[in-house]
């Protein structure tokens, strides 16, 4: 067992005796004691008990830390873990604790749950979030940079790099470019307020409290105010931006925006004025960008195929497998010394033969940890099915299991998708699982020479050469998790 990365704390269970019985999936609620005894925030507690009923949920008290959890989590391995937390809780600690420990339920390197953090600007905002039940389905995308336009049912993308610059695809249209204004801070405030726009994706220049929207050419600032999101534009006007249909945000590029260092935070805004019920952030400067840009590999385009919690934690398992494969040895040293620089560790023949360095190392290890993910982590928003580049499908029957992956764009199958951001492309093929099964009793019996991962919730491949055309299939045989 690898040590945990997080000291523990003391620990209350709500939880009865017969823990370890609990059924295969399940939902686990973390959450302090003293945030539990404030009654808005029980409410909260209720309303995710209730609501996740079918996943026999369970509630984990801590004091100290909530890594204090962990006994009970790995006895448990809950397939969803729901972290409430006050906004005060919810700082940076709070979430690189979250991320290292929830790495920790079982032997592997990997993050063992689909986990999210709930909050808000305050108790009423974390309810609205709780209290959403219906499932999302992205049809319309609004966007501060450019993503794969054709993977969406429609969208509006404004260039952080061009000044005026402006592409529009319409349902069942072709994709337009077009010239907007040259200060689009109104247009994009429009443009989130409405009422259709389910994505949101921002980059550029950001802090914990604003958003520069243009990135090399003069433009205005998204910024918030006591829970309240606006524009300010390059004259100094203000437009707030009320937007009430729920949505999702991706700040893929921006730095320090996933951050929430007190009410003021951008965060908060976005939750509050803007109904964004899951996001996914950056809570430091961004430099490398594989957490960040390489989740619109997932979930833009592959569209349909995973929810946004899946499409996060699946581009974090390939970080993960990244650094397993080309720095294997990195966890015997001090990795924050890796992470600050004042180590600079050896590369082996294998990293270098793919060109990466001891900086790619550093950046991986960075954004392994320095990403939040806000939300429900069993909500379910998705993008609408649109193109993708493979057909994927995994079938079990009597302990046998069959991966298959089926080109749909000939030699184009691997090839990236869109390059704009960091560390875009390459990403491997993943596939969850319906119910934990025994790695230890894993045996392959084809697609050995594909150098599959098989752990107890999910296959990785990686990804074929870019210019390949070949069908991928992984057939092995296993058992279920006692």
């Amino acid at each position: 067992m690898r040590p945990s990365l997080i000291a523990a704390a003391a620990f209350i269970s709500a939880m009865p005796a017969a823990f370890a019985a609990a059924p295969a999936g399940g939902y686990a609620i973390l959450v302090s004691s003293s945030t539990l005894a404030k009654p808005e925030w029980k409410a909260v507690v209720d309303k995710l008990s209730a609501k996740h009923a079918a996943l026999s949920p369970r509630v984990l008290v801590w004091d100290g830390s909530p890594d204090a959890a962990l006994p009970e989590l790995r006895k448990w391995m809950p397939r969803y873990t729901c972290l409430v937390a006050t906004p005060e809780e919810a700082g940076l600690d709070f979430v690189l604790k979250v991320n290292r420990f929830t790495r920790d339920y079982d032997e592997d390197p990997y993050t063992e749950t689909l986990w999210g953090i709930l909050t808000g600007f305050d108790a009423k905002n974390a309810l609205e979030i709780a209290s959403e039940e219906k499932p999302l389905v992205v049809h319309h995308v609004g966007s501060g940079t450019e993503l794969a336009l054709d993977r969406c049912e429609s969208g509006v993308c404004y260039s952080e790099l061009d000044k005026g610059k402006v592409v529009t695809k319409k349902s069942g249209g072709e994709i337009t470019p077009g010239q907007g204004p040259d200060d689009s801070t109104f247009a994009l405030a429009d443009l989130l307020a409405a009422g259709n726009t389910d994505l949101w994706v921002t980059s550029g220049h950001a802090t914990e409290h604003g958003w520069q929207i243009g990135f090399r050419y003069k433009n205005g600032f998204f910024k918030a105010k006591g829970g309240q999101l606006y524009g300010e534009d390059t004259k100094g006007g203000v437009q707030n931006v009320v937007s009430t249909n729920p949505k999702i945000f991706l700040p893929v590029g921006n730095c320090l925006i996933g951050h929430i260092d007190g009410p003021e935070a951008m965060a908060l805004a976005y939750m509050k004025s803007a109904t964004v019920r899951q996001m996914a952030g950056y809570i430091q400067p961004t430099w490398y960008g594989y957490q960040g840009w390489g989740i619109l590999d997932y979930f833009v385009e592959q569209p349909g195929r995973y929810n946004m919690n899946e499409a996060w934690r699946a581009n974090n398992q390939a970080l993960v497998n990244r650094i397993e494969t080309y720095f294997p040895d990195s966890e015997k040293i001090d990795q924050a010394k890796i992470e600050d620089g004042t180590v600079k560790p050896e590369i082996g023949d294998k990293a270098k033969a793919a060109n990466l360095t001891a900086m790619d190392l550093q950046g991986l290890l960075y954004d392994r940890d320095h990403v939040a993910f806000y939300g429900d982590p069993a909500w379910d928003a998705r993008m609408a099915k649109g193109k993708l580049n493979w057909d994927q499908s995994c079938t079990q029957s009597d302990g046998s299991y069959s991966l298959t992956v089926t080109p749909k764009q000939g030699v184009k199958t691997y090839a990236p998708v869109n390059l704009n951001g960091s560390q875009r492309g390459g990403r491997p093929i993943i596939q969850f699982l319906d119910q934990r099964i025994d790695p230890a009793s894993v045996k392959i019996t084809a697609g050995a020479e594909g150098n599959p991962v098989i752990t107890d919730d999910f296959i990785l491949v990686p990804l074929p050469a870019a210019d390949s055309d070949k069908e991928v299939k992984i057939e092995f045989t296993a058992s279920l998790a006692g």
